[in-house]
């Protein structure tokens, strides 16, 4: 188990801004951050990073909350692994403390998972290096592929045993179970006719190459054979799981994010080895669909740190039409696509290997051709002088360009094809709207069915009612959080008969603290929070405002469960939804809240007060409507609560009916 010497040691070292901008392109917005939000689909961006106060709110998704938060939300993490992965980002050493039986017998199955993955990565590359066979073959053939030591160690290259059950052996011996070497793929096990269970390692006589999560942990592998047996696949990858799943992972992804980001540009190539050889040439920004077909899943991978993708191809890459449908895909994603291919015979591993650094980058930025070049260059090349086939041609091209979600990179795109095409503008802006037309009638036509299958209600819309006790419960935890520790001069109000008998409302001033005077207006009129999440909350703020002088909501949110953290951030930036409307650049200036502090505060707890009564006036209403006896004395405290009432909202403003 982790100390909390160690714990409080990473809220302190960790950077949010930094930490996030590992995975999604931040761009600064006033003294905070935006970028689209990693958990939905979207192209405008929702998400917020605070640096200030340390926290972040995806108001896409709803979700929200500190450095820890964001690991567990995007990267699956449990409490302790997100400690870990940001102990070893900024050099901390972690303080252990001895676990029990029973909480060892805790961790979950997906982290056994990642444990026995990690665990196997350690052993290949192990194996690869400290064993005869390892450096003959596996470290041979690295080698002849051009890669340095350097190189083999940060991609944690390895190389499995050309035995049946060497690695499974091991990873038993060492406390393994077999149960999560075989959801791992790393063991294959087969039932035997006789009886019994056979067992064998899945990438027995295998170079191997870990895939990694863009946070760093190993999801699983590909395994490259290296004899000629006809009757195995040359590369072999670990089946889905878990933790693993192809669709949603691109190699290299975790060394290229950050590079990807900087350049504000991802090659995007097809093997391992072209990323590696890429990488050792200096062009990191590069990561690779692995031998699957590109997916959305992946696409959107990239988009958090990129707009823009240059798909690589090899110069006599075969099925290169079939690929131009993961360029279809890309648009679809409002994302900017060039397509670069290699000369005749070279593909980006063997170019980045016979070419300097300097050649690379100039041939990249030289070839990388607009999508509606490339397209338009490999179709009429098939089409020639046959009329059928240009008129497909330019039909397959116009498809491409009504999956572009923005209207002017359209217009733009038209005019491009008319021009290459040589055919008018006006027919291309026809074919799009028969295109468009098409996938109306198509998306109208499965509505309709839907409806059909689930009969539709109509109502008149209701409108949601505010709980306004929920909103000033809320109000009253982001006082706290906000401005607990300052202090400030606030206006009482002593309730007093005047000359007249009258019942008037006299105000002093008074200099508190803000958590203070909450506490003690709360005190005093003995309420308590009705929402159980506030008031576990309000207590655990009291608590520590009243203990440290030098409080600080990173500190405080450190010490709470994940549930109470994510609420927390929700409440602290709620407010900074507005900010994504950039409301200064029309020149609306929203007044700041520090200005009145003691105001907020006030006003706040009168309105508190008021709500109160409202609803004590309501009850005793209820009570005279339900007894038939004498009401005099529940209607003379009525009255008294009226007049309460009207002073306190005389009081904030209000007139009341």
């Amino acid at each position: 188990m982790i100390s909390k010497t160690t714990i409080d040691q990473v809220y302190e070292t960790a950077r949010l801004e930094e930490v996030i901008g590992d995975f999604v392109q931040l761009k600064k917005s006033g003294s905070n951050f935006k970028g689209l939000s990693p958990f939905t689909d979207e192209r405008t961006p929702s998400f917020m990073v605070s640096p200030v106060k340390q926290i972040w709110k995806d108001f896409s998704s709803g979700k929200g909350g500190n450095v820890v938060a964001f690991l567990m939300e995007h990267e699956h993490f449990t409490y302790p692994e997100a400690i870990r992965y940001l102990a070893k980002k900024y050099n901390i050493e972690i303080d252990e403390i001895e676990q029990t039986s029973e909480e060892k017998e805790q961790a979950n199955e997906k982290e056994s998972m990642y444990l026995v993955s990690e665990y196997a990565q350690k052993y290949f590359e192990k194996t690869l290096w400290d064993t005869e066979p390892g450096k003959a073959i596996g470290l041979t053939y690295f080698k002849e592929r051009g890669f340095t030591d350097e190189t083999i160690k940060k991609f944690g290259l390895g190389y499995s045993l050309d035995e049946w059950e060497a690695f499974t052996q091991n990873a038993l011996d060492q406390g393994y179970k077999l149960e999560f070497l075989e959801k791992t793929g790393l063991t294959i096990v087969k039932e035997q006719t006789g009886g019994g269970t056979k067992r064998f390692d899945r990438f027995k006589g295998r170079v191997m190459f870990p895939i990694h999560s863009m946070s760093g942990r190993v999801l699983g592998f590909g395994g490259r054979i290296l004899t000629n047996d006809k009757k195995a696949a040359k590369y072999l990858n670990s089946p889905e799981s878990d933790i693993y799943h192809k669709s949603k992972v691109l190699y290299g992804i975790y060394y290229a994010k950050q590079a990807i980001a900087k350049e504000d540009n991802c090659f995007l190539v097809e093997g391992y080895t072209d990323v590696i050889q890429m990488v050792q040439r200096g062009v990191e920004n590069v990561v690779a669909s692995s031998g699957t077909a590109l997916t959305p899943e992946q696409i959107r991978l990239i988009n958090r740190l990129t707009k823009n993708i240059t798909v690589l191809f090899d110069g006599d890459a075969a099925g290169l039409r079939a690929s131009l449908r993961g360029i279809d895909l890309i648009l679809e994603q409002g994302m900017n696509v060039k397509v670069c291919t290699f000369p005749e015979g070279e593909d980006p591993d063997s170019f980045s290997k016979g070419n300097t650094y300097e050649d690379l980058v100039l041939y990249l930025a030289e070839n990388a051709k607009d999508f509606i070049q490339f397209k338009t260059s490999l179709l009429v090349k098939e089409a020639a002088n046959d009329p059928i086939k240009r008129a497909d041609t330019i039909r397959d091209i116009v498809n491409s360009i009504s999956k572009i979600p923005d209207r002017i990179q359209k217009e733009v795109y038209i005019q491009e094809c008319a021009k290459i095409m040589q055919i008018s503008e006006e027919v291309l802006y026809n074919t799009l709207a028969q295109i468009n037309k098409k996938e109306i009638n198509e998306a109208s036509k499965k509505i309709k069915q839907e409806q059909q299958v689930f009969e539709v209600v109509k109502n008149d819309p209701v409108v949601e009612k505010v709980d306004v006790q929920y909103e000033l419960e809320r109000k009253i935890i982001e006082m706290l959080l906000l401005y607990g520790n300052q202090k400030q001069e606030f206006e009482d109000l002593v309730l007093k008969e005047n000359e007249d008998g009258e019942l008037v409302l006299e105000p002093e001033i008074v200099e508190a603290k803000v958590y203070e005077k909450v506490y003690l207006d709360l005190q005093e009129d003995e309420i308590e929070l009705s929402n159980e999440q506030f008031k576990s909350i309000y207590y655990k703020l009291i608590e520590s405002l009243n203990e440290k002088e030098d409080f600080s909501v990173n500190t405080f949110l450190a010490e709470l469960n994940q549930e109470m953290v994510s609420e927390i951030s929700s409440i602290l930036m709620e407010e900074e939804q507005y900010v994504l409307h950039d409301w200064e650049r029309r020149e609306i200036y929203p007044k700041d809240k520090q200005l009145g502090v003691a105001q907020l505060v006030g006003e706040t707890i009168l309105t508190l007060r008021c709500n109160l009564i409202k609803n004590r006036i309501r009850k005793l209403q209820e009570k005279t409507q339900d007894q038939n006896d004498d009401n005099s004395e529940i209607l003379e405290e009525i009255m008294n609560y009226l007049q309460l009432n009207k002073l306190l909202n005389a009081k904030l403003n209000r007139v009341l009916s």
